[in-house]
């Protein structure tokens, strides 16, 4: 998969993110029942993360993990377990959660899927306007479960599919800096917004 690596700063040791996700969006007007319809043109992480996400096809999921292994993983200090970002909303299943694990898989490493949790918010982030707005409304909404049995500390890589202000990633590594158990917080995310 080609890439266009961004690094990302943050309250993190290092992190990347993969490609920007769309790289041109047409107005074509409104269907039959009124709903816009759009001409979307997207990199290649960016096709195949609207795949996954939207198409249900998790086949896409491998092709992804790849590109985080190959373009992102070298740039990173050894990382010991892979961590989901927490779901923003309810789905048959989560894609995030099948990248890391393909990931974690190809790594030789465990994913951890609910170590890292988030509390519902009384408001979606993606309809506020400031990053502040959501740096205020993910203050303690990202909560840690000891589900890791082993004794040690490790270095952890957050997994999320977009990265838009930063703001859910910066919180969630915050959070999952605290735990014992973690040396370094990596992040790695499939798109940018």
């Amino acid at each position: 998969m080609k890439v266009s690596l961004r690094q990302i700063d943050g309250p993190w040791t290092a992190g990347y993110v993969l490609d920007k996700h769309m790289l041109n969006s047409v107005y074509l007007g409104d269907d039959a029942q009124g709903h816009p319809q759009f001409q979307n043109t997207r990199t290649e992480a960016g096709e195949a993360l609207f795949q996954l996400k939207y198409r249900l096809e998790p086949s896409h999921a491998g092709t992804l993990a790849q590109a985080v292994l190959d373009h992102i993983c070298p740039r990173l200090p050894p990382i010991g377990f892979v961590v989901p970002m927490p779901p923003s909303r309810a789905r048959p299943w989560q894609p995030v959660a099948v990248v890391a694990r393909e990931l974690s898989r190809r790594l030789g490493v465990p994913t951890f899927e609910r170590l890292l949790m988030k509390s519902p918010l009384a408001r979606p982030l993606k309809d506020m306007e400031s990053r502040e707005e959501k740096l205020h409304a993910l203050a303690g909404a990202f909560f840690l479960q000891d589900e890791i049995r082993a004794q040690g500390c490790w270095n952890a890589l957050l997994l999320d599919d977009l990265f838009d202000s930063g703001a859910s990633m910066e919180a969630a590594s915050i959070a999952l800096a605290g735990y014992a158990k973690v040396h370094q917080v990596c992040v790695a995310a499939l798109t940018w917004k």
